[in-house]
Order: structure tokens, then sequence, then C-alpha cells
């Protein structure tokens, strides 16, 4: 695992006592720590794309914790949320999990509870910034390609054979076969297994962007 000053916890709690106590637990640990009074602050203010997770608080005064979850989520941010609450129902509990919330705790918390949850976070931060670069390369390998060839890619790994693609898109099959060449020559892959996953990490083969 990375070191534990490679990520950020940020604590989002509207009590300054539980910000302070937290903020201190989480720093012996060797994270860095930023935290929030609020939601809105936190948005306002945050970095983008961060390594770490947050830890926040429900209940809070204008915008609540599941709020601010689904303003993340519409954002597309990749930061894994352990809520922490003084009071939550299940159905809130229910909602944040399916929403992705790594956990849903409540205070008081025992120290080793709390840091194994972050810890858990942090395990997802970096899957989620693994698999967020890999779309990136393979949007990027599939940029250079022409519209043309994007049309055969998606046939090719849908496993239609080069007459049957040559029939859908009304050209030659030697004109399939000069496509296909282009694209393995574009993309660095190496067979058709590979091509796939490329196609498949771009977005599940959106390739018009």
């Amino acid at each position: 695992m990375s070191n534990s000053s490679d990520f950020t916890v940020f604590i989002i709690d509207d009590d300054d006592a539980v910000r302070h106590s937290l903020c201190l637990m989480i720093e012996q640990e060797g994270f860095n720590v930023q935290t929030f009074e609020n939601a809105e602050n936190f948005l306002k203010n945050y970095p983008c794309q961060s390594n770490g997770c947050i830890i926040l608080d429900l209940n809070m005064p204008g915008m609540d914790g599941l709020q601010l979850q689904e303003a993340l989520n519409n954002k597309e941010d990749t930061l894994p949320i352990v809520f922490l609450t003084g009071y939550g129902t299940i159905p809130q509990s229910v909602k944040a999990i399916k929403a992705g919330a790594v956990d849903f705790l409540t205070k008081p918390i025992t120290r080793e509870k709390l840091l194994t949850c972050i810890r858990s976070a942090v395990e997802e931060c970096k899957k989620l910034l693994h698999a967020d670069q890999q779309m990136r390369t393979a949007k990027s390998l599939l940029s250079k390609l022409t519209e043309r060839e994007k049309e055969v890619l998606i046939l090719v790994v849908e496993g239609y054979s080069n007459k049957e693609i040559a029939a859908q898109l009304q050209i030659s099959h030697r004109t399939v076969e000069v496509h296909r060449s282009k694209i393995m020559q574009k993309t660095g892959a190496n067979h058709l297994l590979e091509l796939k996953q490329i196609a498949q990490e771009s977005n599940q083969c959106r390739l018009s962007s």
C-alpha cells in the first residue's frame, strides 16, 4: 500500500469538537487531513480527483450528507465516502451504501474501527483511480481512430466476422481487413482479446468522444 501521506482524509462535520478529535486521531496515523464545517464549503474548496476519502456527517445545516454524496456522484468524483453520524435511520444507511458509501458508522466510534474503515476507503480510492487511468489511456488510444475505424472496432468487439462487417457497412472485405490492421496498429493491441479490453476500458465501447 502507498504511504499514508499520499492520501488526504476530508472530514466534513458541523461539530467543532468532533472535527478536532477526528483530525488528531487520523493525523497520528500519518494521513493528511482537511476539515470542513459544512458541505457547501467543501464543494467550494476541495481539490478534484484527490487521493483519499471523505469522513462525512449525515445531519448538517444546509446540504446534508446524502445530498453531498449525490452531488459528488453527479460530478463523477472518485473519493470514497465513510458516513459517521450521531443519528441515522436504516433507510438512510441503505441509501448511502447503495449510492456507493464504503461504510455507515454511528458515533461514538472506536479509533480502531474508524481507522479500519479509512484504510478500506483508501484501498477503494486506489482501485477507482487505477480504473480511471485505464479508461483515460484507452480513450486516448481510441481517439486516434477515424470514424470508420471506430465503426469497424465496435463490430469487431461484438464478434462479427470481416465478411459480416463488410456487409453491414457496405464496404469490401479487403477494406475491412485494412481497417482492422490500422486499428491494431493505432491501439497497440497485439490480439483481439487485448483490443476488446481496450474498448471496454474506454467506458463500454462508447467511442464517440
